[in-house]
């Protein structure tokens, strides 16, 4: 893959179309993260600390991400992603200002928040792989890899932002008044929407309507053994390493007996590695090789391990940084990787493969990390999380460099079967079907 023109960290912002798009976002941003952590402060009120409420509630908010996130992806490639954002977008709005009076109103009972959850996270399965893909129509190919890191960026500073906030209004006003703040900063991503300049995007022809297009993205899948890969790190990372607002609000509350303005702060410091992690992959003048994805993901599991070892409230607050630094080289490593290695008529389909991925396997990691926490301690669910993170990443190699090497008639290619380490050859990994 060729260097990205123009080798700025900050590069892609001098698209007119990108900077509106990011400082949009970057309003929105601010309010997922207030009403990620009122949501899980709430639950752990509503449920007198139970570990598995919290669980089960982020698994709630990602289970559509399994069954509607390949659907998401075949309207991001068949419609007008801008317009399909704008209904998301408004549908996330509705639900968390909806969540949010019930909350204030304090009629909101566990089971409303099962709820919301679920029709939050509906909206969520939908604009994903939209939003992902929309980023290669606003700065093109060639600013592609500036502009996921910069996108990371946007939403690593609001990572820095809303748990502060969030614990400031939570202590303050309540966990109500939080999850309408996110509500109301909707208005900004939908304003920014709306101000785009629609003939300087750089639209990907729309995919005429046709039978089968969905199995078509999976099928696109299957055929490269590089990208089954990144997406099984990306299955790993998602299921058993992204939960920090439930193993934080455990650790902050269950372990440290802490309160909710420590667990903004502890949130807010953890963003501050996340924020590094995004710009120094904004700076990457090249596609992250497949090596590059996979040894990034194991960095992060060892440091989840560690951070569920800290045997303080301090150590476990200067572990943070490192959580969030390791957890987002991972995670844009894979990104790019994925974004820039697929053909542009498939990218929507396969980043909501991607996504499913990332996002769907947290209906199974939350609950069972969450039991972890119930049974065993609060530290339970870092120090099982890591390990199991890593046990997953090897199985996957394991699996699919075995298939290359028995040499099955599936469309598969291109990691070589007399090479242990073939497959983290920097640039894509090409089968048959892809030519």
């Amino acid at each position: 893959m060729a260097a990205v023109r123009g080798s700025s960290t900050f590069a892609s912002l001098s698209v007119p179309n990108f900077r509106t798009y990011v400082s949009g976002a970057l309003v929105s941003n601010v309010g997922t993260w207030v009403q990620r952590v009122a949501q899980d402060w709430l639950v752990l009120q509503l449920s007198g600390g139970s570990a598995m409420a919290v669980g089960i509630t982020t698994a709630l908010q990602f289970a559509p991400a399994l069954f509607l996130s390949p659907f998401g992806g075949l309207l991001a490639d068949r419609f007008d992603k801008r317009k399909l954002l704008m209904v998301t977008q408004s549908w996330m709005a509705i639900s968390s200002l909806i969540l949010g009076f019930l909350a204030v109103a304090g009629v909101a009972e566990t089971a409303h928040v099962y709820i919301f959850a679920i029709v939050f996270g509906m909206g969520t399965a939908i604009d994903a792989p939209a939003r992902q893909a929309f980023v290669s129509e606003m700065v093109g190919t060639e600013r592609l890899t500036n502009a996921i890191g910069l996108n990371s960026s946007a939403f690593n500073v609001a990572r820095l932002i809303g748990p502060g906030v969030a614990g400031l209004i939570i202590a303050v006003f309540g966990s109500g008044w939080a999850i309408l703040t996110n509500g109301v900063s909707y208005v900004a991503f939908l304003i920014a929407l709306v101000l785009l300049n629609e003939k300087k995007l750089v639209r990907t022809e729309p995919l005429p309507r046709a039978k089968g297009q969905v199995r078509e993205g999976i099928r696109y899948v299957v055929g490269r053994a590089d990208l089954l890969i990144a997406l099984g790190v990306a299955f790993a990372v998602g299921t058993f390493g992204l939960n920090f607002q439930m193993t934080n609000a455990l650790m902050v509350r269950n372990e440290f007996h802490l309160d909710a303005e420590m667990y903004g702060l502890l949130g807010t410091v953890s963003g501050i590695g996340s924020l590094l992690g995004a710009l120094l992959a904004a700076r990457r003048k090249s596609t992250p090789s497949l090596r590059f994805v996979v040894v990034a993901a194991l960095v992060f599991a060892v440091v989840n391990v560690i951070s569920g070892l800290a045997p303080t409230a301090l150590l476990y607050g200067l572990v943070l940084p490192l959580v969030g630094l390791s957890a987002l080289l991972a995670l844009t490593a894979a990104n790019m990787y994925v974004q820039m290695n697929v053909d542009a008529q498939v990218r929507g389909r396969v980043m909501a493969l991607y996504m499913t991925m990332l996002m769907g396997g947290t209906p199974i990691g939350a609950p069972m990390l969450g039991a972890f926490a119930e049974w065993f301690g609060p530290r339970a669910s870092l120090v099982g999380g890591g390990v199991l993170q890593v046990l997953v990443i090897a199985a996957v190699l394991v699996w699919v460099v075995s298939r290359v090497r028995r040499g099955r008639s599936e469309g598969i290619s291109g990691l070589p079967a007399d090479s242990r380490f073939g497959m983290f050859a920097a640039g894509p990994t090409r089968s048959v079907a892809h030519r």
